[in-house]
């Protein structure tokens, strides 16, 4: 294919689509498990049980761990950078991915996420919640043992608020919701990777990042809280298939949750995005992200067996 430049679904962001240039998933791989020396901090026998905020399984046996972020960034007590940090321990396993875990244990950090989620927003001026996960060296990991984190405060980041302006403009424009639009024209085209009554995934038509996926429930929500149980399995399973792939490729990703609370013009989903290749003049000059793998084919690798 020839080069092509593409505008985000809402946002003010382009990215050129260059040929693939037969770049092979072996040439882009790399190694993502962090080695350490040191003593693992987030191994069962390392846990402090009166630092454990909330648990998955007995705390003697837990299955996911939320403790406070020992380095938060914001902090209820800090009005200049108010908010609350968490790290959602994924699995009492050292050394493996999310995953390599079951699609049972993957539903357990889900419902970790839903829990977490749902006590931080209870909290006063606390109106947005972010769950990220750092998988791998150039994802910015530091810890080998699989982990995600939580970061809530009371302002909400320009491009989430962007994109809630861009979904109430569309749905002004055309009284129909954008994203209901966007599932039903992905999953009908070349970038579908899956898609069932419960949930969809595809690769976003303007992919900033190799191999990106984003997860949506078919049912407009505006945060995991409000996922049903048959919802969050459903999440859990194709989650799982997405990040084997990856796995596979030995690639970094990040993953993110963005949840404005209780916004019904903000949607949530889930992006995962990828991370070899590193952003040098052209991105960081101009904005302007050029990405050699196609999101068709992209969502071509995730679909094959």
């Amino acid at each position: 294919m020839n080069s092509e430049l593409r505008k985000d679904y809402l946002l003010n962001k382009y990215v050129i689509i260059t040929p693939s240039r037969s770049k092979r998933p072996r040439d882009i791989s790399e190694e993502t498990v962090l080695r350490r020396n040191r003593p693992c901090v987030f191994c069962p026998q390392a846990i402090r049980r009166n630092s454990i905020i909330d648990s998955i399984g007995d705390k003697s046996a837990w299955q996911v761990l939320s403790l406070p972020n020992d380095y938060p960034a914001v902090t209820l007590q800090n009005k200049k950078a108010y908010g609350a940090q968490e790290v959602i321990i994924d699995t009492a396993k050292h050394g493996v991915e999310l995953g390599e875990l079951s699609e049972n244990e993957i539903l357990n950090v889900l419902k970790m996420y839903q829990r977490r989620t749902a006590a931080l927003s209870k909290i006063k001026n606390l109106d947005y919640v972010l769950i990220f996960k750092n998988n791998g060296a150039k994802a910015g990991a530091s810890l080998a043992h699989v982990h995600s984190q939580i970061f809530a405060t009371d302002i909400i980041p320009p491009d989430v608020q962007e994109e809630i302006t861009a979904a109430i403009n569309y749905q002004t424009e055309h009284k129909r919701n954008v994203f209901a639009d966007i599932i039903k024209k992905e999953i009908k085209g070349p970038r579908k990777i899956y898609a069932d009554k419960l949930i969809a995934a595809f690769c976003p038509y303007a992919s900033q990042f190799h191999y990106e996926a984003w997860i949506l429930p078919r049912r407009l929500v505006d945060n995991i809280t409000e996922l049903a149980p048959a919802e969050l399995q459903a999440t859990a399973k194709i989650l799982k298939k997405i990040l084997l792939k990856l796995h596979k490729l030995n690639l970094s990703y990040n993953l993110f949750m963005h949840q404005v609370i209780s916004n019904p013009n903000q949607y949530f989903y889930i992006k995962i995005q990828p991370r070899d290749s590193i952003w040098a003049g052209v991105e960081l000059g101009s904005g302007i992200v050029i990405n050699s793998v196609a999101p068709e084919e992209a969502a071509r690798f995730y679909r094959k067996k």
